[in-house]
């Protein structure tokens, strides 16, 4: 049974697949964080891997054990949360070279327990150069009962010679009100905080789902949030401290920012939506009052120009430029607040 919410036509191709034993020995699946990409690689293993009579069953041991991670035969490839790679030549911030050596030296042996060698690469535009040319030897020459499948919300940073190589599948974000549909009917979400949650999501079910069971997300964003109001009446030497612990962040988990600076680009893009009188489009409904306030401290060009520099200090961050050089140039580009602004709580 496939688990993936949405997505008719991306399920159909695979289950078509399967059927004809026709899946290609390497995949790309592209769309935004939070959608469902890992969920989707996890059941098509599944498939492959299962000996039901309409797979994936979901309930045989196979099944089981790959959503757990504990099957031999599917391995999920990421950054690596600690260390770094071999000789410090390759930081912790990509997919390094010894990852890839060691999957292929896995893929070069028949499946251990099940029919089929899966590898999910979790984060496509991530690879160290030398990583990337290694994976691609092995696109070019895929061993028999092996996949390969890759994820990236950033299709436009993956090198085009990975993206040529493989099968590409697009997952799209479902409507808003489809997605809060879902939370209620199928999750039991009360509708207000499921309407919090579809928006905020902006249509990514997992990401909604992944919220609802994990208090930690939403409260990290209304950290996020109350940190940013405060910044916007702080001093330079305020400003620069932040940067400078944003910076140390980087260090350890560049996602972990991307994130924060997400969480900002979708606050002073709903600043510019209520200026343009569209604030029914709105994603953080919860901070409509605090919104309201706000916009009305700054000028659009003030809005639109730290949109901007939130764009292109993200756009560098994934370049590899000097992170506290960026986050400091980013902070002291921050438009002043003519008045003060309280934080909202939200859920």
């Amino acid at each position: 049974m496939w688990h993936m919410i949405g997505q008719p036509k991306a399920v159909a191709l695979l289950e078509n697949e399967v059927a004809t034993g026709q899946v290609p020995h390497a995949k790309l699946f592209v769309g935004p964080s939070g959608i469902g990409k890992l969920s989707l690689a996890l059941n098509l293993a599944q498939a492959l891997n299962c000996n039901a009579k309409e797979t994936p069953c979901g309930r045989c041991s196979s099944c089981q054990r790959i959503m757990a991670n504990t099957y031999a035969d599917v391995q999920v490839i990421k950054i690596p949360e600690t260390g770094t790679s071999r000789e410090q030549r390759e930081p912790k911030t990509k997919i390094g070279t010894r990852q890839i050596e060691d999957m292929q030296k896995l893929a070069s042996t028949p499946p251990y327990e099940g029919k089929y060698k899966v590898f999910i690469i979790d984060g496509a535009e991530q690879f160290s150069a030398e990583a990337a040319n290694h994976l691609l030897k092995t696109l070019e020459e895929p061993p028999p009962r092996v996949v390969i499948i890759l994820l990236t919300a950033k299709e436009k940073e993956v090198l085009p010679t990975l993206i040529s190589r493989c099968q590409r599948l697009e997952l799209y974000p479902l409507p808003i009100d489809k997605t809060k549909e879902i939370l209620v009917k199928q999750h039991n979400i009360q509708p207000q905080r499921a309407g919090l949650l579809a928006s905020l999501s902006r249509g990514c079910i997992g990401w909604a789902l992944s919220a609802v069971s994990d208090d930690k997300l939403l409260q990290k964003r209304t950290q996020a949030i109350e940190t940013f109001t405060e910044l916007t009446h702080s001093n330079r030497e305020r400003l620069l401290a932040y940067a400078g612990q944003l910076a140390r962040e980087f260090t350890k988990n560049r996602m972990t920012v991307d994130a924060v600076l997400s969480l900002w680009l979708g606050w002073w893009r709903d600043l510019l939506l209520i200026k343009g009188n569209r604030k029914t489009l709105i994603t953080n409904i919860d901070q409509e009052t605090i919104l309201l306030r706000q916009a009305e401290s700054y000028t659009t060009k003030q809005i639109g120009d730290y949109i901007r520099s939130i764009q292109t200090a993200r756009r560098q961050l994934r370049q590899n430029a000097n992170a506290r050089l960026v986050l400091e140039v980013l902070m002291l580009n921050l438009p002043t607040a003519r008045t003060p602004v309280k934080s909202q709580n939200g859920y």
